[in-house]
Order: C-alpha cells, then structure tokens, then sequence
C-alpha cells in the first residue's frame, strides 16, 4: 500500500530549526536596539576667556617728607695727664709676709714644750664584734656546764641545747592539719650580758620557723662568751626538724 503524502513535500520536517534561527534573529536584533546610541546635536555655549582686554591702573605717586635726626656729637677727647717722677725719689715696697704655717715654723714655735707619753689620753673604743661560736676562744657557758675545759664546755653547750629543744618541742596543731614538715635553722646571737637576742629562722613554711623561734626564745640567760678577755657577741646557729607522721 503506497503512502498518501510524499515525505519530500512535508512542511513540519525542519519547524524545529526554523524557529531556533528565527529566535536568535530576533535576539541579536533587540540587542543592537538596546545598545543603540543617541547623542544631543544642539549647540552649546560653553563661554570663553577675553584675553586681550588688559586694565591698566594708574599707581599714584606719594611723596614722604622725612625727618632725619641730628647727627650725634663728637666722641670726647680723654687728655692723659703724665706725671714725670724724679729718679732720685725712693719708693718704698710693701712686703707681705706669708700666713702659712710649715713644719719649721712648728717645731721653733713648740720646741721647748716636754710632751710625755702619759700626757697623752686615748679613749677606748667599744667595738661591737661579733663572732662565730665555731671561732670564738672562750664559748658562752649554759648553766650548768661551770668549770670545764673549753671541749668540755663545748659539749656540754650542744647537750644542753639538744635537752632544751627536746623539753620544749610542740608540734603545731596547723601544720598538722596541713601536714607540713621539714628543717629549721634558727639563727640566734647570745650578746655581751648572756641576752638571747637576734632570733631569725628559715624553714619550709612560716608556722614552723614561728615555732621554732618560741623555743629559742625560751634559752635561759648564759655567761657570754669572751675574745681576749672581754664578752663579745657570738652568734649559734641550730637545726630543729619537724617530721610529720600519719600516727601524730
């Protein structure tokens, strides 16, 4: 059976592309209209600047009357007046004598005063030495250590010292709570009346070296120490340990 239309003479075969041409014609036309310039053709007056018409003006001439002042006098004329002195007069010179005194003049003028040697007085000077308790000759004397050697009283110092912290040792009740422990050196000077002066410590916590310095506090007066034969301050230096125990 043979087709009615001839597929050659068909009108809808190629719509699609017509009308894809046809649009980008129209597109592309109404972008020239938009980009389209138009431009004002009137004349404008935009003025200008005469440069050839100058004005000339006429400066008047003033003429000033000045004064002048009256030139100054004439310097005045100095008239030196020379005496010519005769050479037969003698003028006497005027001699000054000098005021310093040297060692010439002090030996002639004190040389015939005796001065002896017991005319001389030389106050003494109190020194406030002080010195170390390893150094000193003789060591402050703890009651109780009378009339021994000097080792001897020695030991006996550091016994009694020893004995001394012992009695008086109280562990404080807040570095307890805090639990706070360690070694204090107490620093302490024993001066020229036996006198516990000076205390000064240093710990591992300000509770402690406060402790520690009570106890030192509480040294009985001594017999000072002396160096050559006079009572100088000696300064004693002693450890105080705080150990602390979960059993306390």
């Amino acid at each position: 059976m043979l087709p009615k239309k001839n597929p050659d003479v068909e009108i809808g075969r190629n719509s699609g592309l017509y009308f894809a041409i046809g649009l980008n014609i129209m597109l592309f036309l109404s972008w020239q209209a938009l980009e389209y310039k138009t431009f004002e053709t009137e004349d404008v007056d935009i003025g200008y600047v005469n440069m050839q018409a100058q004005t000339e003006e006429e400066i008047p001439i003033v003429q000033y009357t000045q004064t002048l002042p009256p030139p100054p006098p004439p310097p005045a004329i100095v008239t030196e007046s020379v005496e010519i002195v005769e050479d037969e007069e003698i003028i006497e010179e005027t001699i000054f004598e000098s005021t310093e005194v040297t060692q010439t003049d002090a030996i002639v003028e004190y040389g015939d005063t005796d001065l002896g040697v017991s005319d001389v007085q030389v106050a003494e000077v109190a020194e406030d030495v002080e010195v170390p308790f390893s150094v000193i000759e003789n060591v402050p004397v703890f009651p109780g250590c009378e009339g021994k050697s000097k080792a001897a009283t020695v030991k006996c110092f550091n016994d009694k010292m020893l004995e001394h912290v012992k009695n008086n040792f109280h562990y404080p009740e807040a570095a307890l709570d805090l639990a706070i422990g360690g070694r204090v050196t107490v620093v302490f000077i024993i001066d020229q009346k036996g006198y516990i002066t000076g205390i000064r410590s240093r710990g591992p916590d300000k509770i402690l070296e406060k402790e520690a310095e009570r106890i030192v506090s509480l040294l009985p007066k001594m017999k000072p120490g002396t160096q050559r034969g006079r009572p100088v301050k000696v300064n004693y230096a002693v450890p105080i340990v705080f150990k602390y125990s979960a059993t306390q």
